[in-house]
């Protein structure tokens, strides 16, 4: 089983992996499936975990994040969690970067790294690479803002369609974040975010990381486990979370922590005065979108082992197959 990454030539049988990729959507089981893994690999050396994950890295937000328990983060090592404060921004380069120093400690331990978590983007520029993409032009940024106040994100989606289809193509008209970002670099360079992409992949890195992804095969079972995460998440005081954010004074809802979908939902809500139920609806049915994308991605990625997460048996297969790669 090799990597997804399909520009390089085949890993050979016998070469040692440097990871393992344990990946999937929200509320599919990889936290859990996960911390069995690392606990199965104690008679191989032990592992660690690297969380692959935008909004975990982020201090102050752990109910909205179903950030894993004290219990779970102190049961095995984990890296990139609570790491950043939401005023700040993390991108995939920065990740891919981390990541790497990371599985290169982790292993010079003897220990098997884990890479877990639902950020595809991250997982994409930790395999295959990404190229100097230039930092946030904050001047164009906000023109690029200013426009969608006036006309609307779909409008600017359009816009990127004619620039850059097939970053286009994968984003959906009210991915303000994204369509932002490749508008941006498309202003600030004169090449697309493709272009880049593209130019990455020729100088991707040479991983050996099987990639483990838990799917469901009912949509149904997905969505009712986020309703049910979303609702605890309400009984557990997510608002006052959001709250004790907000009352901060320097954060607001343009910030990329503050995008992260459920927290996006409250701050609106609370700024509008919407109910508990209103809050909790909107963000069901955003962490319902976030899944849908997420499965895009993965079935995007060819050489992944898929294990149905709702099978009775998944958490046996994903151990099996983790196993199966480590020989």
């Amino acid at each position: 089983m090799n990597s997804p990454a399909s520009n390089r030539s085949p890993t050979p049988p016998n070469r040692p992996v440097d990871a393992i990729a344990l990946v999937g959507p929200t509320a599919s089981g990889k936290t859990a499936a996960a911390l069995a893994l690392a606990q199965a690999l104690q008679t191989q050396g032990g592992a660690e975990i690297i969380s692959v994950d935008s909004a975990l890295v982020y201090r102050g937000m752990d109910i909205g994040t179903a950030k894993p328990s004290r219990e779970e983060l102190s049961a095995v090592p984990h890296h990139l969690i609570d790491t950043l404060d939401p005023l700040k921004s993390y991108s995939a380069a920065e990740f891919a970067k981390d990541a790497s120093r990371l599985i290169q400690d982790i292993r010079s331990r003897g220990k098997t790294p884990l890479l877990v978590g639902g950020t595809m983007l991250y997982l994409k520029a930790l395999l295959e690479g990404l190229n100097d993409i230039p930092s946030a032009n904050l001047e164009i940024r906000s023109q690029i803002q200013q426009e969608a106040e006036q006309l609307g994100w779909p409008a600017l989606h359009a816009r990127l369609a004619q620039v850059d289809p097939l970053s286009a193509a994968r984003l959906a008209p009210g991915d303000s974040q994204r369509i932002g970002r490749a508008l941006e670099v498309w202003i600030a360079t004169g090449q697309t975010l493709t272009s880049f992409h593209q130019s990455a992949k020729a100088h991707a890195p040479d991983w050996h990381i099987p990639v483990i992804s838990l799917e469901p095969t009912d949509r149904a079972w997905l969505h009712q486990r986020i309703a049910q995460r979303f609702e605890q998440m309400m009984t557990q005081d997510f608002l006052v979370e959001v709250r004790a954010l907000r009352a901060r004074g320097d954060l607001h809802p343009d910030l990329p922590s503050m995008r992260c979908v459920g927290y996006r939902q409250a701050w609106q809500g609370l700024d509008e005065g919407w109910g508990e139920a209103n809050i909790c609806e909107r963000g069901i049915f955003a962490t319902r979108q976030l899944a849908k994308r997420q499965i895009t991605w993965l079935r995007s990625m060819p050489g992944r082992l898929v294990v149905a997460a709702d099978a009775p048996d998944a958490l046996n297969k994903v151990l099996l197959a983790a196993t199966a790669s480590l020989r």
